[in-house]
């Protein structure tokens, strides 16, 4: 999806069209899916629409800040760059909800925030800083819709939380199109169909990834991304990593899989206590 987006835009079509059609294309595939899958629409029924709309808001500024990296920044940078998500959540656990994090978590952290240095090389001109601005408020935005994803999850169906995201973000990005369209062709229509498209599978199956695998491996798996943004950035745009962006990279991986590890020895701690606490 992020190739198709940064393709899409330099054909001349805007970010905010972009997220328009995303987003107002992945409707109609949610609501044929539920229907598939549960044959009722009583699965979107919520109480809790203050919540849905605090998360909408939320995410489509880490849509800006996400897809806007894309088209900012080449395709392997910017996927990198949004590898910093976990990083973010870090730091925010400690500052809301007050976690006690130890030398582990910390080390990554710095790990990889040492590797966003060397592929910014602020002042040096290797990559645009405002794209690496962009690409990393995206990843800050992740992290905190990770919070309001945790705290919706209590109480509302996957299905639900993703398809009030797009019923309340469509509306938002379609006040913008009449300052942004200029008349698409049926090539930058088709590849806005594709965005729509593979955008709600993919949100789909990370869906079913989550419930059906553990999160730990599903989030190690995410960094995948960077071999395939790599080999599309190749195929499609004729452009390889720096050298910075390969020392950097494995820093930021690294990085992100020293907290999942971290969390995931803490989770299977924390429920081994409560197990022999139970006396179970």
């Amino acid at each position: 999806m992020g190739a198709i987006i940064k393709y899409t835009s330099e054909t001349g079509v805007h970010l905010i069209e972009i997220l328009f059609w995303r987003q107002a294309l992945s409707i109609p595939i949610l609501l044929a899916w539920i229907w598939l899958t549960a044959h009722s629409f009583a699965v979107l029924a919520t109480k809790r629409p203050g919540a849905h709309v605090r998360r909408g808001i939320v995410g489509l500024l880490g849509m800006f800040g996400n897809f806007g990296g894309v088209v900012l920044l080449p395709l392997a940078e910017a996927t990198t760059m949004s590898f910093t998500a976990p990083l973010w959540a870090v730091i925010l656990s400690v500052v809301f909800l007050k976690d006690n994090v130890g030398i582990w978590r910390w080390s990554a952290v710095i790990c990889g925030f040492v590797g966003v240095l060397i592929i910014a090389q602020p002042g040096s001109g290797t990559i645009p800083l405002f794209g690496a601005a962009v690409a990393l408020s995206g990843a800050f935005l992740v992290a905190v819709i990770s919070l309001q994803l945790a705290d919706l999850g209590r109480t509302e169906r996957p299905q639900t939380i993703v398809f009030y995201f797009a019923l309340i973000t469509a509306p938002i990005c379609a006040l913008g199109l009449p300052f942004v369209s200029q008349g698409l062709s049926l090539q930058q229509m088709l590849l806005l169909l594709a965005i729509g498209v593979i955008g709600t599978i993919g949100q789909l199956l990370l869906t079913a990834s989550l419930r059906y695998g553990q999160v730990a491996s599903v989030i190690v798996m995410d960094y995948s991304a960077l071999f395939w943004a790599t080999l599309y950035g190749w195929f499609v745009f004729d452009a390889l990593p720096g050298v910075w962006t390969w020392i950097g990279a494995p820093l930021i991986v690294v990085a992100g899989i020293m907290i999942t590890w971290r969390e995931h020895v803490l989770s299977r701690r924390a429920i081994a206590e409560r197990l022999q606490a139970t006396g179970t």
